[in-house]
């Protein structure tokens, strides 16, 4: 008797690169992960940035990010427009490839356009001639206690080759980086490169950066009351900007973030963003313009003049009626009624 029979289950599976795994998935924020995921589920179908948003109840600007940082970093094809059809993730193709030296076999992904020059197997075998950087390589992988994949002698060829950055540099990079915790190679890179856009060329330039640093972000951790961990990438990414793009001091950060938890009874390095943008508008350069600041907007109150609006609206940049001229603090939005309720809001919808 003939039998035709099926099983009534339907076996569904996702497939996640091992590629994402090991030289993705521990950089990246757990919510872009949860992006990609979703993206790798839904493989094919048509999506929008709205549906993603609803499943994984996330705000559209939420998922706009995730898919920007997953195209950044090579493992999306193209952006996805807001409303549009879902773009194609990556799924890294596997080649047998060698390596010089100790490196070993991999799956290789992709080579990524608009980013960094991808070297060829041939080409790393090439530099293997190079004294110096074969000696990078053999310290590089001490220091982080590993056989090199092609992934990653691509990367060191790039950040030698490439953007001839010093043997030296390039071996403190890789200290400084698993010191404080982080051996992912795609970290490495990021931090290397930043070091080169700001123009460090010897080790001496990058350690005065860091420790300057670490001393700055001590202070804000402290201000905060977040000085028993380190400082995440977001963070330092704030840090960064008031430290070295606005060139702020650490007694005018300090007191962004202890009038930061004043208003809203959190670290927010948000809220202190805000403050610390406007001082930079208004050309803020010390404590004693901050002072002036306070005192300018306590007048106002005073006499009458400031006038509370709508949300979103703000009346308190018009210089009080009776005074000739104006200076640079007159014209300084000292509180941003519309931004605080949006911070509070969301502080209170993640709690």
């Amino acid at each position: 008797m003939e039998v035709n029979i099926k099983s009534s289950f339907k076996i569904n599976v996702t497939v996640i690169s091992n590629a994402f795994i090991d030289e993705y998935m521990a950089g990246a924020n757990g919510e872009y992960i949860k992006e990609y995921l979703y993206l790798m589920r839904h493989e094919g179908e048509e999506i929008t940035v709205s549906m993603i948003a609803d499943a994984l109840n996330h705000t559209e600007a939420d998922v706009a990010r995730a898919l920007s940082y997953w195209k950044n970093a090579g493992v999306l094809e193209e952006p996805l427009p807001v409303k549009r059809t879902m773009s194609q993730p990556v799924s890294p193709a596997a080649s047998e490839t060698a390596c010089s030296g100790a490196c070993v076999e991999e799956q290789k992904k992709p080579e990524t356009t608009g980013r960094r020059t991808v070297y060829s197997p041939e080409k790393i075998s090439s530099l293997a001639g190079d004294e110096d950087f074969s000696q990078l390589l053999y310290i590089a992988q001490k220091y982080m206690n590993k056989v090199f994949t092609q992934r990653e002698c691509e990367v060191f060829a790039y950040l030698y080759d490439g953007l001839h950055m010093t043997v030296e540099l390039l071996e403190y990079v890789v200290e400084y980086c698993v010191q404080g915790g982080h051996s992912s190679i795609r970290y490495i890179e990021t931090v290397a490169i930043s070091w080169h856009e700001k123009g460090f060329r010897t080790v001496e330039d990058a350690k005065s950066y860091a420790h300057t640093f670490t001393k700055d972000s001590f202070a804000v951790m402290k201000a905060f009351g977040l000085n028993d961990r380190k400082p995440g990438d977001m963070e330092r990414d704030f840090m960064d900007r008031w430290f070295r793009a606005y060139g702020f001091t650490r007694e005018l950060v300090v007191e962004a973030c202890n009038r930061t938890l004043a208003a809203t009874h959190t670290p927010s390095f948000q809220y202190a963003d805000k403050i610390l943008e406007g001082w930079k508008k208004a050309g803020v350069r010390s404590m004693e313009e901050v002072r002036k600041l306070d005192e300018q907007y306590a007048d106002r109150i005073k006499s009458g003049e400031h006038k509370t609006g709508k949300s979103g609206e703000n009346k308190q940049t018009q210089a009080p009626k009776g005074r000739k001229g104006q200076n640079q603090f007159q014209n300084f939005p000292q509180r941003e009624i519309d931004y605080d309720a949006l911070v509070l809001r969301q502080l209170t919808e993640r709690q």
